[in-house]
């Protein structure tokens, strides 16, 4: 029995009043995970609208899978079954990308051990396949979380954060544009997508924990892309602010910085005006995920 000392604290409850729990088949439950915390959202699919924003910060002394089943165990939504859909995004640096002809089931592991060594005990290798862009994501997670989401979401699927992100950098970006560069903020983690012509060319996670780690793989990531900081565009979503010195010294450095917005062609509750665009863009960008 998980302990209620082990409950994450609400940092962000925001809900639409139209939200119907009495009738969970019309909406898809999306839930990530990582360093930052445990974040869930409800889109109803009628009105293709989120309607539910809420974010949670994890306790350092318990494992992910107990905080998880915890919050499930006094939520009033998310204990509830037959929801349409339910994705859960895992936020880590294991993982790659390979050309979809490319992969074949069962040799998951041995991708990942190209770029990651899983630790089998712990962990457990999976994928996820982009069929609009023709790759596979093949990633590891936490073993006691997949086992805990499949119990407790038995038609539900895992994916890694970075198809998430994929899907909504394609999405956001425009066929014109040759090369756009899309960076993502983390706890100590940053995510950063190239997209030329609609389609991913560049996809990687770095940990940071200075501003100068920040933009040093910024424009390492630049350069090798043979893009120009002084004439490309840099589009950032996460969490920092306007003020803070991450941005600061993102637009030192880079003339042509701008927040992304929430993913196009999405409607969203107002009650979710309270915080920033550019906040939780992986967490809607599941609902463009196949």
């Amino acid at each position: 029995m998980v302990s209620a000392t082990s409950l994450p604290a609400a940092l962000t409850r925001l809900r639409d009043e139209t939200l119907d729990p009495a009738n969970p088949a019309t909406y898809n439950l999306y839930l990530t995970t990582g360093p930052a915390g445990i974040r869930v959202g409800l889109a109803d699919i009628k009105r293709n609208k989120f309607v539910l924003l809420e974010d949670y910060v994890l306790t350092s002394d318990q494992p992910l899978a107990a905080q998880l089943a915890a919050l499930r165990s006094q939520h009033d939504l998310l204990g509830l079954s037959g929801w349409n859909r339910v994705l859960l995004a895992v936020q880590n640096r294991a993982f790659t990308l390979l050309p979809a002809p490319l992969f074949r089931a069962g040799d998951e592991a041995r991708y990942l051990s190209l770029h990651y060594a899983p630790n089998p005990e712990q962990e457990k290798v999976l994928h996820h396949s982009h069929r609009s862009q023709d790759i596979v994501s093949v990633f590891a997670a936490d073993r006691e979380l997949v086992r805990w989401f499949q119990r407790a979401y038995p038609t539900g699927r895992v994916l890694h954060q970075t198809s998430a992100l994929l899907e909504g950098a394609v999405h956001q970006s425009e066929q014109a544009v040759p090369r756009h560069l899309y960076l993502s903020i983390g706890q100590q983690e940053m995510t950063l997508v190239a997209v030329h012509h609609k389609r991913p060319e560049f996809c990687n996670v770095f940990s940071f924990s200075t501003p100068e780690d920040l933009i040093y793989y910024t424009i390492l990531a630049m350069q090798e892309l043979q893009l120009n900081p002084d004439q490309d565009a840099l589009v950032v979503w996460g969490d920092l602010t306007h003020d803070s010195e991450l941005f600061t010294i993102l637009r030192k450095y880079i003339r042509n910085v701008r927040f992304g917005m929430r993913p196009f062609d999405l409607t969203y509750s107002y009650r979710l005006n309270e915080v920033f665009e550019y906040r939780y863009f992986e967490l809607y960008s599941l609902h463009l995920c196949e």
